[in-house]
């Protein structure tokens, strides 16, 4: 498939109603973007400046969309039934700009859902990974983390109806930073990146939950515990970066083995499931080729059990191949870009859909990061495989 020109894209994208209305100037040239103030600044200093220099460019990420001030951090991707994409925007590197969900279709991109319900006590809502479920019904997985410590993330429901978005409702409450999500059956699993107990504050997880439970009344988790609907805890490593966030993508193997990775340290894991659903072990996956520093959104063709993954820190999609030693290998990585024309600029999410591979570049970066600032243009970048 011909990837549209920048200009096409922008033009596309800018120029619907709900991007027009949420800024009043937006950039109308590749030049207006890129030239634009930065939201936020992080490790300037001259040691990350040297690492970012000797980092290389591998593979040749093209450009899909380029998004306006007012959608300033795409994140979670999910496939919609009828085979467009849904894009949640959670903008928190400017969330002074509202939550959205948007609709892909092809190379074009229009609002999906944008009152998203705000957290009562935050006023914020702040969607992060989706996935439609067995009921038809997409659920997406709030962070409200950024806002609040105390437990606020949710677990949402958009009611659907001939395929259009109707009420959106919470379903779990009280986790502390709701991240992934994916159904298996009638199972949704979700990674709670911040889950910590008394005895360990580097704590995160992995919940699950029936679909029959969450038709019921909402379900409200007890932080602090080892909650009834944990299937896995994990515990993070603290390095030179300061982040503690720990089990962050998700997704499950050809075999029904699930796999989640640690934002902080780049720890894999590997998570097998009794008969019943229950947990029959976990381990540290042991990769071979590259270690990887940091694990942020993942997904897992389950037809070569190869699991494409975002390096964020490292400004990279990694490969890995379960099949073959988990081996892995560097699918595409850039040098610190501002994602002017599709280049990666720090990866969060990837969809895979036929042999095309949707990111989201993030662009919220942490320090020690390649990516040393967020600024504009927002984008998301797109891979054909082989």
């Amino acid at each position: 498939m011909r990837t549209p020109s920048f200009n096409a894209l922008a033009a596309s994208v800018l120029s619907s109603a709900l991007l027009a209305a949420c800024q009043s100037n937006p950039p109308t040239t590749q030049d207006e973007a890129v030239k634009k103030e930065a939201v936020v600044k992080t490790d300037s200093s001259a040691t990350t400046a040297a690492k970012g220099a000797s980092v290389p460019t591998v593979g040749n990420p093209q450009l899909l969309f380029t998004l306006d001030d007012a959608h300033n951090t795409p994140d979670g991707l999910a496939l919609a039934p009828n085979g467009h994409l849904i894009l949640s925007v959670p903008n928190l590197a400017d969330n002074s700009q509202p939550a959205s969900l948007m609709e892909i279709d092809g190379s074009t991109i229009k609002p999906f859902a944008t009152n998203l319900p705000v957290e009562p006590t935050t006023k914020k809502a702040a969607p992060m990974d989706l996935a439609f479920g067995p009921d038809g019904n997409l659920y997406y997985a709030e962070n409200q983390y950024e806002n609040s410590k105390d437990f606020k993330s949710r677990l949402m429901r958009v009611t659907m109806k001939n395929g259009k978005p109707g009420a959106i409702t919470t379903v779990v409450d009280n986790f502390a930073l709701a991240n992934a999500v994916v159904w298996k059956g009638n199972t949704i699993y979700v990674t709670d990146s911040q889950w910590d107990l008394p005895d360990n504050d580097k704590g995160s997880a992995i919940m699950k939950f029936s679909l029959a439970e969450l038709n019921k009344d909402t379900v409200h988790l007890k932080p602090k515990t080892k909650d009834p609907h944990m299937l896995a805890m994990f515990t993070t490593t603290m390095n030179e970066t300061g982040v503690d966030n720990g089990a962050d993508g998700l997704d499950y193997d050809s075999k029904g083995n699930f796999y989640t990775g640690s934002f902080g340290d780049g720890k894999l894991y590997k998570v097998s499931l009794k008969p019943d659903g229950t947990l029959a072990g976990q381990e540290i996956l042991t990769v071979i080729g590259k270690t990887i520093p940091c694990v942020d959104g993942l997904i897992i063709d389950r037809a070569t059990d190869k699991m494409y993954l975002c390096n964020s820190r490292e400004n990279a999609i990694e490969v890995v191949d379960l099949r073959n030693g988990n081996t892995v290998t560097t699918l595409a990585q850039n040098p610190d870009t501002d994602g002017a024309g599709g280049k990666l600029d720090q990866p969060a999410e990837v969809l895979l859909k036929g042999k095309r591979l949707y990111i989201s570049d993030f662009d919220k970066p942490e320090k020690h990061f390649v990516n040393a600032k967020s600024d504009a243009p927002h984008t998301m970048s797109v891979i054909d495989l082989p």
